[in-house]
């Protein structure tokens, strides 16, 4: 909720400058009588939008989870990235169109001191505006907020690649209005791009960080009892709530008492220290000299010596029910799951014969 509030705060710190500088253009534009500074003073409480959106994107993202939507509604706050995004891009295409035009049609453009002094004003204010929105959204995370900096610079950077090219206008009768233009247009384009793909990444289930998944494995492999973390699965619901699963080794002479206090621990830790919601599997550790430890040092290095698979664990064997079974992580570039499958098997099958020879294929989602 703190980060909520952040954002709703830097989201009106927006809202608030561009409506000032709105009034300050609006108020000189009617004592210099220039209807293009009133016409700007509009565009700057338009400017204010990106801001609106990403407040109610905000406040819709913190209604709580109902039948319908166990998990909440922390996505929404991808969508009003999404729509911000948008806008930028629209922002980019007109402004290109509108470049071009003037590359084959260049037209003279006239300043007077007071309409200097406005767009002066203006950029400074816009490429404050725009770091501080920016720099919160990136310290909070907060795709929307990041766009709606990102839109306040752009703002900045059109407005003061049309006074550039009017001053070169003014001393060297050479338009470079349209052209410059045409290149910053572009360049917004490609940002507005980059922009959607974020939060449209994070809908369609992104990767989550390598940084987080090592801490999670440091974490919890430094607990007595764990030996080995394993198939670490994250769903993304929003900025504030992340749900997944993951399993663990532990040795085979652990009570199933202490399984139990061992999985809660790691579940709270997670919950406290990522805010990540965990189901945690176990996977059992022969011990002690028998015939399940000894198996499973065979196959686990018959199995890795194997130059297509990264990883083995989650060995499990029953000479009751004649069954084997054992989990492994192959090479990214491995795709035929089957035939993998079928090789492994028969290198397998020789320890145990007779026995029912199973090799699941776990893929890296992490």
């Amino acid at each position: 909720m703190e980060r909520n509030s952040q954002i709703i705060r830097t989201s009106v710190i927006g809202i608030v400058t561009n409506v000032l500088l709105a009034a300050f253009k609006a108020v000189v534009g009617l004592l210099a009588s220039s209807i293009a500074i009133i016409m700007d003073a509009v565009n700057n409480l338009s400017d204010a939008l990106s801001s609106v959106i990403t407040i109610v994107g905000t406040k819709l993202s913190e209604r709580p989870a109902d039948r319908k939507h166990p998990f909440g509604f922390g996505r929404i706050e991808y969508f009003s990235a999404i729509i911000i995004a948008v806008i930028v891009l629209s922002t980019g295409i007109t402004s290109l169109i509108e470049s071009v035009k003037k590359i084959f049609n260049p037209t003279e453009p006239s300043y007077t001191t007071t309409t200097l002094i406005v767009i002066i004003v203006a950029i400074v204010v816009k490429i404050v505006l725009g770091q501080y929105v920016k720099s919160k959204g990136k310290q909070l995370k907060s795709d929307a907020l990041i766009a709606s900096g990102a839109d306040a610079l752009f703002d900045a950077v059109i407005t003061l690649a049309t006074l550039v090219s009017a001053g070169v206008m003014l001393l060297w009768h050479v338009s470079l209005d349209g052209i410059l233009g045409a290149l910053i247009s572009l360049v917004i384009i490609k940002a507005g791009v980059e922009m959607l793909a974020s939060p449209v990444n994070e809908l369609l289930g992104a990767r989550v960080s390598p940084e987080l998944i090592d801490d999670i494995k440091r974490e919890i492999n430094a607990l007595d009892g764990v030996h080995g973390v394993y198939d670490i699965t994250l769903h993304n619901y929003g900025p504030n709530v992340m749900i997944g699963s993951l399993h663990i080794n532990v040795l085979d002479t652990l009570s199933a008492h202490d399984i139990h206090g061992l999985t809660r621990k790691i579940s709270t830790m997670m919950y406290e220290s990522h805010g990540i919601i965990l189901t945690v599997g176990v996977y059992a550790l022969a011990t002690g000299e028998n015939r399940r430890a000894e198996l499973q040092n065979k196959v686990m290095q018959t199995l890795a010596a194997n130059k297509d698979i990264v990883q083995v664990h989650g060995f499990y064997y029953s000479e009751k029910d004649q069954m084997l079974s054992v989990d492994v992580v192959p090479e990214i570039s491995v795709h035929d799951d089957e035939s993998l499958v079928k090789q492994l098997v028969s290198d397998i099958q020789p320890l145990v014969p007779g026995t029912k020879v199973a090799i699941v294929v776990d893929h890296n989602y992490s």
